[in-house]
């Protein structure tokens, strides 16, 4: 009986020996493939706090429950300082914005050399481009003019950011753009619905620009028409603008539903967003398709708030 006893444990032994063999090999075969991705982060501080120094093991990248590995995390200066930043104007804005040209000019002009500067005009859901990408800020500056006042038959700022995305051309540089507009998306027909609504269109605007990488701040300026003088058409229009921003790791800028009377402050902050970007790479679990990966940035350094879109573009295994 003894004999038999231990020739059943030994035989029991030698199974679980061969599992723990096996196990790892197994493992490695279902193992999640990862690729390197990189995004635009934005760290902020309070107005009369000074930017502590962050490192790459303060940043923590969750996708899912999973912690991922932060390979790269530098300041977007120096050698890595390069930005194409498009001033995107609403040709359906009222042409009182034109009172806030010369603080878009000096805006533009502030610009550092890394900066590229683009400017077009939004009409008939695509983009008229009046100044493509270039260093030379005061040409871009001089290429800003009055709105029409006008949507055209077909306008929708969500449609016409993604039409200029589409034309972006490719480069390194980091993506933003500023929108000025109020958000009304004019190409779809009024609803006999009168209250709060989502508009898919913006998103599908934030889809383009997370799979681009392009971060979007809006700034609100009333436009003209019917529309923008209806309490559900603004707010809709405004509540459009702060998702498309928030999704896309931007900040939307907004005084109510009225005409701001300054836009330097919002430019100001503008600014102090761009002084304030890290180039952030991490290694994201990938599939056989490329795909849209919710992540989420924090860190845990006190006072320090981080702002980043709510996904990136995952290329497919290789």
């Amino acid at each position: 009986m003894k004999s038999r006893m231990m020739s059943v444990f030994c035989a029991a032994v030698t199974m679980a020996a061969a599992m723990m063999i096996v196990a790892p090999s197994k493992a490695q075969e279902t193992g999640v493939a990862s690729v390197p991705v990189r995004m635009t982060v934005t760290a902020g501080v309070p107005s009369d706090k000074r930017m502590p120094e962050l490192n790459k093991e303060d940043i923590a990248v969750i996708q899912g429950k999973e912690r991922l590995k932060v390979t790269e995390w530098v300041p977007a200066q120096g050698d890595r300082a390069g930005l194409d930043l498009f001033i995107l104007i609403d040709d359906a804005s009222n042409p009182t914005l034109g009172m806030h040209l010369d603080e878009l000019k000096s805006f533009i002009n502030a610009q550092p050399s890394t900066t590229a500067i683009g400017v077009g005009y939004m009409r008939n859901a695509t983009v008229e481009i009046v100044q493509n990408f270039t260093t030379d800020h005061a040409a871009a500056a001089n290429t800003l003019r009055l709105p029409l006042g006008t949507a055209g038959a077909f306008g929708s700022p969500y449609l016409s950011v993604i039409d200029l995305m589409k034309r972006w051309p490719a480069s390194q540089n980091r993506h933003e753009v500023l929108m000025v507009t109020d958000g009304i998306d004019r190409a779809r027909r009024s609803s006999t619905w009168r209250g709060l609504y989502l508009n898919p269109d913006v998103d599908s605007a934030t889809e383009v620009a997370m799979k681009t990488g392009t971060i979007i701040h809006t700034l609100y300026a009333p436009g003209v028409g019917r529309r923008d003088r209806n309490f559900w058409e603004a707010t809709n229009g405004q509540m459009g603008i702060a998702k498309l921003s928030d999704v896309t790791g931007g900040e939307s800028f907004f005084l109510g539903l009225q005409q701001p009377v300054s836009f330097s402050p919002y430019l100001d902050q503008l600014q102090n967003i761009l002084n304030n970007q890290y180039l952030l790479s991490f290694s994201a679990r990938t599939g056989k398709k490329a795909q849209l990966n919710n992540v989420s940035i924090s860190t845990k350094v006190a006072g320090v708030e981080l702002a980043a879109a709510n996904a990136v573009w995952v290329p497919a295994a290789q």
